[in-house]
């Protein structure tokens, strides 16, 4: 099995992504470089036939290629998957389930198992309305109503608009065509702008349960040495780093960037998925392969910048300027605010799961989070531990079926009987 090259070191940076790790032995590849292509390009087939019909459609699947657009001009890409296989009956309401990948993916990597064994197409069987959410930058959700992805203007954002923006557009979509309050699964990154966007009141009416796959929030013990190093040096305005407001995994100032880091002292880059992610207990190389034929996305710099910040300052807080006169333009105070996670409404219903190997969200971390949340009703929170479990095994885990998403469909389940 082929591995991540250098140039896809950087998709696990701060491991908000999912990166696979095969049981067979890594190796490093070659520094390549390749453009992420815009929705209309044919460089792969996925890319110019879309996700539906690449990864849904093939399977036996209706799927529907939807856009949203964002109230700051961003035009999202949505797949909806209205019914499993086996069609039931017609008049029957489905509840409606938003399912939000992490950063430098997209939708996609919730699709590459097979039907049995990948979450959207398992829900769906099971009865649920599922919406794949695609946040802006990544390949299919590269529009925007007046900027162009070669604008620097375009990549102004970091995951506070994916709290303040992109949540809130997909979520009204979804509410607006189902009338249902909403179910929501979110991994890593999406687990981060989840959290956010409810301890600020957001979405909360609209929703009807949570369920957070290796739950990013604090991030001071992850503790993988190329993260950490990778961490501590994405300091600075999005304008100085690399010049360059695009943080494509795949081009060459980025990689040469990432290759740079390989040289510091504990960092060993021939083992790249350990060295990034730590490890992954459970994914197959036709897995990895087919992940490899279709990831790592762009996001902006500025999004890596703000989740380096995440890293080094340990608290859960807006985009720092760095400049207190900066600051003050755009918070009206010297320091960003913070997202207190003890505001999250203690009847909510959260379903947390998480893994004893995972380096990205470490077992520490996600004990803050869950600290956060101590008064919450005992009955609205859920809490699952997977012992051998690491950061991309709760997307492509083979055995995540039986282990994680049975419990999710348990959990959204209850919620209907209460």
């Amino acid at each position: 099995m082929a591995l991540l090259g250098f140039a896809a070191l950087s998709l696990c940076f701060l491991a908000i992504s999912s990166q696979p790790h095969a049981a067979s032995p890594s190796r490093t590849g070659s520094f390549t470089a390749r453009h992420v292509p815009d929705s209309s390009s044919s460089s792969s087939s996925s890319s110019s036939l879309g996700i539906c019909a690449s990864f849904v459609i093939i399977h036996g699947y209706q799927c529907h290629e939807l856009h949203v657009t964002t109230k700051d001009g961003y035009i999202l890409s949505l797949q909806r998957i209205p019914q499993g296989r086996v069609v039931g009956s017609s008049g029957a309401q489905k509840p409606p389930v938003i399912i939000q990948h992490g950063v430098l993916v997209d939708g996609t990597t919730w699709l590459l198992n097979s039907p049995e064994q990948n979450l959207p197409l398992i829900l769906a069987d099971n009865g649920f309305d599922v919406w794949i959410a695609n946040t802006r930058g990544t390949r299919f959700s590269r529009r925007h109503i007046f900027r162009d992805p070669s604008s620097p203007a375009f990549w102004n954002w970091s995951w506070d608009e994916l709290v303040d923006y992109d949540l809130p557009a997909v979520f009204d979509y979804v509410f607006s065509q189902t009338g249902q309050k909403i179910n929501y699964v979110g991994h890593s990154l999406g687990t981060l702008v989840a959290l956010a966007s409810f301890s600020e009141g957001g979405l909360v009416d609209q929703l009807q349960a949570a369920a957070l796959l290796s739950p990013i929030a604090y991030l001071s013990h992850m503790n993988t040495a190329l993260g950490v190093i990778a961490a501590k040096a994405f300091v600075g305005e999005i304008t100085t780093l690399f010049g360059l407001a695009e943080f494509n995994p795949l081009g060459l100032p980025v990689a040469a960037f990432v290759k740079s880091l390989c040289h510091y002292p504990g960092v060993d880059c021939y083992d790249l998925l350990t060295a990034l992610t730590g490890k992954n207990c459970c994914l197959n190389s036709s897995t990895v392969d087919l992940f490899l034929r279709n990831e790592p996305q762009s996001t902006s710099t500025k999004n890596m910048v703000h989740l380096a910040q995440t890293v080094r300052r340990g608290v859960l807080e807006k985009f720092n300027y760095v400049r207190p006169d900066y600051n003050i333009m755009h918070y009206g105070e010297v320091t960003p605010p913070i997202y207190n996670l003890s505001n999250i409404p203690r009847d909510l219903p959260l379903f947390i799961s998480y893994g004893g190997q995972d380096a990205l969200s470490d077992v520490i971390d996600v004990g803050s989070l869950l600290d956060r949340l101590k008064l919450h009703d005992v009955d609205k929170l859920s809490v699952q531990f997977v012992k051998n479990y690491g950061h991309a095994d709760f997307i492509m885990g083979i055995n995540a079926k039986d282990i994680v998403y049975s419990s999710v469909l348990a959990f959204f389940r209850r919620q209907f009987q209460t």
